[in-house]
This record gives C-alpha cells, sequence and structure tokens, in this order.
C-alpha cells in the first residue's frame, strides 16, 4: 500500500473518477460497461475488480468523532454511505475505506446480503484487532509475539510503520490499464454528474442518545426495539403531524437463505399511545399501560414477521404470480405503491461474545445508514451499542421542504 501511496505517476484523463460509473444510473453504466468494457484491456482491468474479495479505498481526509461535535461524525458517516462519488466501487461486496488518520469503516452493496452480515464480520476484524494483537491477548499468544519480535524492542517507528523484516518480499502493486477514450469521458462525466445530484441532495445526521439504553428499558419490562420504534412513531407524529406507513426490516434467517421481512410498526396500538403522549389530559399511568400495550403489539408482529407470517413478502408473491398470469389486481398496485415515509432498520450488535465492549469502548460501532426510500421521507438506522448508548443515522432529501434529519432527530 505503501508503494501505492508513493506513486507519483498522474492518472489518465478520468481515471481517477472512473469508478464514478458504479455510481450513477444503472441503466447507463450496463450500456457503457457492454459497449466500452466488454473487451481489450478494459475488460482484463474490469475482471480484476469485480473477482477481488473487496475493494480498499485509501482516503486523504481523516475520519473524526468527537462527542463534543456532532459535525464530525456526521462528515464520517457521509464520507462511508457515498464519499466523493468517484472514490468508491459501488457495484464490490463492500469498499473498506480507511481515512489518514488510520479509522476505518465500509461501503457495502446491499443486493447480496443484510446488515447482520456485515455487522457480524465487521465484529470479527474489530474484536481480532483488539483481541488478539494486544497485551489482553491469550497468554500463549502474546509470549509467542513476544518472542518471535524479540529482536524488536521497538516494533514501529514514530510514523506507525512497522520496523520487522518480512519472511518473504510481498510482490508489488500491479497498476490497471485503461483504455478511456472521449466517449468513455463523456460516460464518466455524465455518471458523476448523476451521483454528485444525489450526493449534493441527501442529508445525513448522526444522533448519539447515551443518557439511557436497553438496561433501562429492560428493567422497565419493554424491549429495546420496541421501545424504540414508538419512539419513532413519537418523533414522526410531531415531525409531520401525522402518522406514515413505516417498515422496519426483520430477519427471516431462521431459514435457508433468508433475507427480510417488513413488520409495519404502525399499528392502532402504536397511534393510540402517540396520541396520549400529546394529549395533556392523559395520566401518565395511562400512557404508560398504552406504551406497554403497543410494545407487547409490536412484539406479536416481529416474531411473526421472523417465522414467516408477515404481510408483505406474501403480497409481493402474489404480485409476481399476477404479472405471470397477466391478472390486473388494483388491491396489488394500490398496496405495493404506497410510500414507505419511515423507512427503519436496526443494525444487530453483540454477534459474538469475543469481546467486552465495557472494557473497550473504543471497538464500539456506531452502526450504519441508507438513504430515505421516499422522497419526502425519512431513513433511520440505529444501533443499541450498549447498556446506555444508542446510535441513530437519520437521513433525508434536501430538496424536500417538510424533511429536516436534524430537527427530527431533536423531535
Amino acid at each position: 500500500m505503501q508503494q501505492i501511496l508513493d506513486d507519483l505517476s498522474e492518472p489518465l484523463p478520468e481515471e481517477e473518477k472512473l469508478a464514478a460509473l458504479t455510481a450513477g444510473e444503472r441503466t447507463h453504466w450496463a450500456n457503457v460497461r457492454m459497449k466500452l468494457f466488454n473487451k481489450g484491456v478494459n475488460r482484463t482491468s474490469l475482471d480484476i475488480i469485480e473477482k477481488a474479495a473487496f475493494v480498499v479505498a485509501l482516503d486523504d481526509f481523516p475520519y473524526e468523532f468527537d462527542m463534543n461535535d456532532q459535525s464530525k461524525l456526521d462528515h464520517y458517516g457521509r464520507a462511508l454511505l457515498h464519499g466523493r462519488g468517484y472514490d468508491r466501487w459501488f457495484d464490490k461486496t463492500f469498499t473498506l475505506c480507511v481515512g489518514s488518520n488510520g479509522r476505518i469503516g465500509f461501503n457495502a452493496e446491499h443486493s447480496w446480503a443484510d446488515a447482520a452480515v456485515m455487522a457480524h464480520l465487521w465484529e470479527w476484524v474489530v474484536t481480532t484487532e483488539t483481541w488478539e494483537n494486544r497485551a489482553d491477548a491469550p497468554i500463549v499468544v502474546h509470549c509467542w509475539e513476544n518472542i518471535i519480535t524479540d529482536e524488536l524492542y521497538d516494533r514501529y517507528d514514530s510514523d506507525g510503520n512497522t520496523l520487522g523484516k518480512p519472511e518473504i518480499i510481498p510482490p508489488a502493486p500491479i497498476r490497471l490499464h485503461w483504455e478511456l477514450k472521449f466517449e468513455a469521458h463523456e460516460a464518466i462525466e455524465k455518471a458523476l454528474k448523476m451521483a454528485n445530484s444525489l450526493i449534493s441532495d441527501i442529508d445525513l445526521r448522526i444522533f448519539v442518545h447515551d443518557h439511557y439504553g436497553k438496561g433501562f428499558m429492560k428493567t422497565c419490562g419493554l424491549s429495546p426495539d420496541a421501545y424504540i420504534q414508538m419512539a419513532l412513531q413519537l418523533a414522526y407524529y410531531r415531525d409531520a403531524g401525522k402518522f406514515c406507513l413505516t417498515y422496519e426490516a426483520t430477519m427471516t434467517r431462521l431459514y435457508r437463505e433468508g433475507r427480510t421481512e417488513t413488520l409495519r410498526p404502525l399499528t392502532v396500538e402504536s397511534a393510540a399511545w402517540v396520541k396520549a403522549m400529546d394529549n395533556g389530559e392523559t395520566s401518565i399511568d395511562e400512557r404508560i399501560k398504552l406504551l406497554k400495550t403497543a410494545c407487547q403489539r409490536h412484539q406479536v408482529g416481529y416474531q411473526d414477521a421472523m417465522c414467516g407470517k408477515g404481510i408483505d413478502r406474501h403480497l409481493f408473491c402474489l404480485y409476481v404470480v399476477s404479472k405471470y398470469l397477466e391478472v390486473d389486481s388494483p388491491f396489488l398496485k394500490e398496496v405495493l405503491s404506497e410510500p414507505w415515509r419511515l423507512s427503519t432498520s436496526q443494525t444487530p450488535h453483540g454477534q459474538t461474545t469475543r469481546l467486552d465492549l465495557k472494557k473497550h469502548p473504543k471497538c464500539i460501532s456506531a452502526g450504519g445508514g441508507f438513504g430515505p426510500v421516499a422522497d419526502d421521507g425519512y431513513g433511520v438506522s440505529y444501533i443499541i451499542a450498549g447498556e446506555d448508548l444508542l446510535f441513530f443515522h437519520i437521513s433525508n432529501k434536501k430538496s424536500c421542504p417538510t424533511t429536516d434529519c436534524h430537527r427530527f432527530a431533536k423531535k
């Protein structure tokens, strides 16, 4: 990697922005791919990228986190969500992003897997770095590290580079070659223009809640996920002055090759509690009772969705069959075309028991986020990171006059 960073050779015209093709409109990229990247050196180089396990992006700016400066975490999140539009290979399973200060994150392509898979992988990455390569490693491993590094009292120089001598000299990196003529230049610029249009319209706020967390929720006898979903219902109602169709992703991994089912958090019970919260005449005891009822209803729906008793995938299957049979269904058209103005998802946490995050708080992940599904809606991803710590990734489109992720976070 250092050899790549030290390489002073200039890229070809538009070569630096080549990955923008993966960020633009899919049809445009498909057409360009067939016409300009289907043979010769372009096909060879593209195959190398697409057959790789993942892509690494070395950014020239730091990823910063400061509890006293919200803008730094927001910038960190936006860097991982979309970057500059041309410095992430968005077709790839995932792009590992590294800031100039050594902090890392990733951008994942969604079609191949859901958040639980990448979250599980990420926990192994973080725990391996902390557990197996540090002083709190198992005694045998720690002793072995000392034996093999005995000749080097200081293993790193002042810049953080290792001083050890590799047993085998690694092969030098091979630069990929491209044939980019005027037509390719135009295609790249067109894709980048599309990408920049999307990027400039997305706003992202990462809200940190550390007053209490799942510990308090459990002492109240409430499911943390249900509790948070009720809070989101109340926040949206206070933000928009009305209710909306709400999406929550649930896992169907009890089944082979299971992906997701939709849970609809907006229910008669949740609406009753939300209205009670803004009704000054409703007693605290009644509000608590309504909250417990709403959370219990939510949990039943969650368990049903996980066990294959959901609604939306069933409706989608009916829609696919109707298309195959060429049967027009006004009901399915209406139901499946309704916008999800509040699209939510919980990022799983604690899928391994390899590391005690209370002892290693710097290894806590803030989770990840996504854009809004509807033009006039919000995308909300959250992670229950500890007993007293929650992260919310809230996104909206700046072009919509009725949504504001910063305002929503305050609700």
